[in-house]
């Protein structure tokens, strides 16, 4: 029984150690295999593989992907213009180099994200400080992320990483000087609002002036056609009397007799001191012509 009991232990404590020879790599990570500090080996194929048993070999695992380095907080920098404005900037790396990364980092990612952020603030400060901040933000914000890339990607070589990309998510003046921006903003608008109202204003004068004046114009022609008709009308009817009464020149002295006699009483109560024997009042005398009442008497 005893010697049962012995061989159950025996096999177990066996299989523990082969056990712990035997190690699975996912193709999502690479696996280094130290002993005491010392990289032996580095995986970066998946599948199933040997190590010495523990204490003489340790596996560390260490991820493939590509990884987000993102900070919760925008940062401050200072433009050449000695203004303050909030940089949130994030970065996108993998490890290229497992060995040189355990050996700067002992495989910590947390180690290796501080050092990357480290590197960026650095390489902003650097490109910040020589632009003004309408520049960082719209005029030059493409040449600033393409210069911090560059410098990013050479520094984090040293520390067994490959930057990937890098971007600016947001840039922004800090609270003490938007109220200021935003006044000058304001006034701007107001300038050019201003000078949109005046030049609307002379417009709107000259094209009122221009109707006036043609206004003017067309009713100085139409007044003169309207005389040059109504003398060309005149003139006709003038033409047209001549021509009836012409033919019976009596007949056309009795006619504005009565056309004088109508107008010189158009109201009853009209009165005219006039000798009545007076050559006005022929035609009163007689029904015939002023002549031919005379030859009667």
């Amino acid at each position: 029984m005893n010697r049962l009991i012995s061989l159950a232990i025996i096999v177990l404590i066996a299989l523990s150690i082969l056990l712990s020879t035997l190690f699975i790599v996912d193709q999502r990570q690479y696996a280094i295999v130290f002993a005491l500090g010392e990289v032996k080996k580095v995986i970066s194929e998946p599948g199933l593989h040997f190590k010495l048993p523990p204490p003489f070999q340790n596996v560390l695992f260490l991820d493939k992907r590509i990884l987000t380095l993102d900070t919760p907080e925008a940062d401050r920098f200072i433009t050449a213009e000695k203004k303050n404005i909030l940089v949130d900037a994030y970065v996108k790396w993998r490890i290229a180099d497992p060995r040189l990364y355990f050996v700067s980092f002992s495989g910590d990612e947390r180690r290796a994200n501080d050092r990357m952020n480290q590197i960026i603030k650095a390489a902003l400060n650097e490109e910040i400080t020589k632009r003004t901040v309408r520049e960082v933000i719209s005029g030059e914000r493409g040449k600033v992320m393409d210069s911090l890339r560059k410098k990013v990607v050479d520094e984090a070589k040293q520390i067994g990483v490959e930057i990937i990309d890098v971007r600016l998510k947001r840039v922004d003046y800090v609270e003490q000087i938007n109220n200021s921006v935003y006044d000058r903003m304001k006034a701007e608008r107001m300038r050019v609002a201003n000078e949109l109202r005046s030049t609307g204003a002379a417009e709107s004068e000259k094209i009122r002036a221009d109707a006036d004046r043609q206004r003017t114009v067309i009713l100085a022609e139409a007044y003169r056609d309207a005389e040059n008709i109504r003398g060309d009308g005149d003139a006709k009817a003038s033409q047209i009397y001549a021509q009836a009464f012409g033919q019976n020149p009596e007949f056309f002295k009795f006619y504005r007799s009565l056309e004088a006699y109508r107008g010189s009483f158009k109201n009853r109560h009209d009165m005219m001191v006039v000798d009545p024997s007076s050559e006005f009042f022929k035609y009163f005398r007689g029904a015939g012509t002023g002549p031919a009442l005379n030859s009667k008497k």
